[in-house]
C-alpha cells in the first residue's frame, strides 16, 4: 500500500518526530529552503519545476542571493552571540553548534565563506569581533557598538572617574588637618639663658630651722595615727557600697542581654527584602549592564522576590533576593534594619567597622528611639531610598 501515511498512525507520528529534528545537510535547498529525508527524495526534488525555477532565478544574478544568505548568516550568528555569551571571549564553534541546533536556520554552504575558519577571519577584518587562534580553535569576543551600551559605559567611567576625585578631594583635606593638628600641639622649645647677678655685692644667707620642721613631722604623725582607724572604716564601706552597685549593674546587663536574644529569635528570618529600601545587583546571568547597578525595591513577591527599579535608569525587573544585596550608605544618612532584632526599625548610620564588617546604628523613631545598636552586621540593615 502507497502513498503517505494516514494521520493518528504510528507511522506517521514516526515521520513527524522525524521531520522536527536536525536533518542531513546534504539533503538540503537553500534556494528552496526544503529540508530532504534521503537522498531519493533530495533526487526528486532537484527534477521538480520549482527547483529548476529557483536556479533560473539563481542563475540570473548569482552574487545578489550569495551576499544575502552570507549577511543573513552573520547577522544570526553575531545576535547569538551577542544574546548568549556578551562581550565574554568564548569558542567560535560553541556558538556554531548553538546557531545550527535551530531547525530554520540558514547554513553555511549558501554563504560565501567555505569554512567557519574563513568566517571567523572575516569578523575579525570587519572589526564585528575580536578573534584569536589558540590550540583549542579559533575564540571570538563581541564588540558592542550599541550607542545605548557605549553611552552606559560613558556614565560609568565618568561616575568612577567623580567617585575618584572626591576621594582625592577628601586625602587632601584630611592630609591637611593632620597637619594643621601638627602645628598646633607642636611645644615650643624652652631656651636658656646665661645667669647674670644684678648685685654682685649682696650676701646670700640660708637660715635652717631644724627644731620646727621636726615638732611639724611630729604633730602630723599623730593626727595621722588617730585619723587611721576612721579612714580604714571608709574605706571598707565605700568597697562594699561598689560592690553592691556593681552586682546590681551586672544583673541588669544580663536582663538586657536575655532581652536583646529573646527579640533576635523572634526577629531573625530567611527573607529580608523590604520595600522603599536600596539594593544592589549582584548577578552576572543579567550580563554587565546591570551588574552592580543599585535599585529601590518597590513591591515584594512572595517574600523572596521583588520587583526593583533602577536608580540611574526607568528600567524595572523583578528579581530573587540571592540576586541582591544591601546598600551601607555614607555616616548620617537614614537606614532600615531589614532583619534581625530590631528589624522594621529605621535608624542612622553613626560609625561603620570596616574590620569586623560591622556598624552602629542609633534608631530614630518609636519607643526606642535615640538606642545606639553596636555591632549590627552589613546584611541586616540597608540605604532607604530618598
Amino acid at each position: 500500500m502507497g502513498g503517505k501515511a494516514e494521520k493518528g498512525t504510528p507511522k506517521y507520528i514516526a515521520n513527524k518526530i522525524k521531520a522536527k529534528g536536525l536533518q542531513k545537510l546534504r539533503w538540503y535547498c537553500q534556494m528552496c529552503q526544503k529540508q530532504c529525508r534521503d537522498e531519493n527524495g533530495f533526487k526528486c526534488h532537484t527534477m521538480s519545476e520549482s527547483h529548476q525555477r529557483q536556479l533560473l532565478l539563481f542563475a540570473d544574478n548569482a552574487s545578489k542571493y550569495i551576499d544575502e544568505f552570507s549577511r543573513e548568516f552573520s547577522d544570526g550568528y553575531l545576535e547569538m552571540l551577542k544574546r548568549q555569551f556578551g562581550t565574554k571571549r568564548v569558542n567560535a564553534n560553541k556558538v556554531y553548534q548553538d546557531y545550527i541546533s535551530n531547525r530554520d536556520h540558514l547554513h553555511m554552504n549558501a554563504t560565501q565563506w567555505e569554512t567557519l575558519t574563513d568566517f571567523v577571519k572575516w569578523l575579525g577584518r570587519e572589526g564585528k569581533c575580536v578573534v584569536d587562534e589558540t590550540e583549542k580553535g579559533w575564540f571570538v569576543a563581541y564588540i558592542d557598538r550599541d550607542p545605548a551600551t557605549i553611552a552606559a559605559q560613558e556614565a560609568k567611567a565618568k561616575k568612577e572617574k567623580m567617585e575618584k576625585d572626591d576621594q582625592e578631594r577628601m586625602l587632601e583635606f584630611i592630609q591637611k588637618q593632620v597637619e594643621k593638628g601638627k602645628k598646633e600641639i607642636k611645644t615650643e622649645e624652652p631656651t636658656y639663658t646665661e645667669f647674670k647677678r644684678e648685685n654682685s655685692q649682696e650676701k646670700v644667707t640660708l637660715s635652717l630651722n631644724l627644731k620646727r620642721k621636726t615638732e611639724e613631722r611630729t604633730d602630723s604623725l599623730q593626727k595621722s595615727a588617730l585619723l587611721a582607724p576612721k579612714t580604714k572604716e571608709e574605706s571598707s564601706s565605700t568597697k562594699k557600697r561598689k560592690e553592691e552597685n556593681g552586682s546590681k549593674q551586672s544583673a541588669l546587663d544580663e536582663i538586657k542581654q536575655m532581652q536583646e536574644k529573646a527579640r533576635e529569635r523572634a526577629n531573625r528570618k530567611d527573607h529580608w527584602l523590604t520595600e522603599g529600601i536600596v539594593v544592589k545587583i549582584v548577578t552576572k546571568s543579567l550580563g554587565d549592564k546591570y551588574y552592580k547597578r543599585k535599585a529601590v525595591v518597590e513591591r515584594v513577591v512572595d517574600k523572596y522576590a521583588a520587583h526593583v527599579k533602577l536608580v540611574d535608569g526607568n528600567v524595572k525587573i523583578k528579581l530573587d533576593q540571592n540576586h541582591l544585596e544591601t546598600v551601607i550608605p555614607s555616616t548620617g544618612r537614614a537606614v532600615r534594619f531589614v532583619n534581625g532584632a530590631y528589624s522594621g526599625h529605621t535608624g542612622v548610620l553613626r560609625s561603620v567597622d570596616l574590620d569586623n564588617f560591622c556598624c552602629d546604628i542609633q534608631i530614630s523613631e518609636g519607643p526606642l528611639s535615640g538606642r545606639v545598636v553596636r555591632g549590627v552586621e552589613y546584611e541586616d540593615i540597608s540605604k532607604i531610598a530618598s
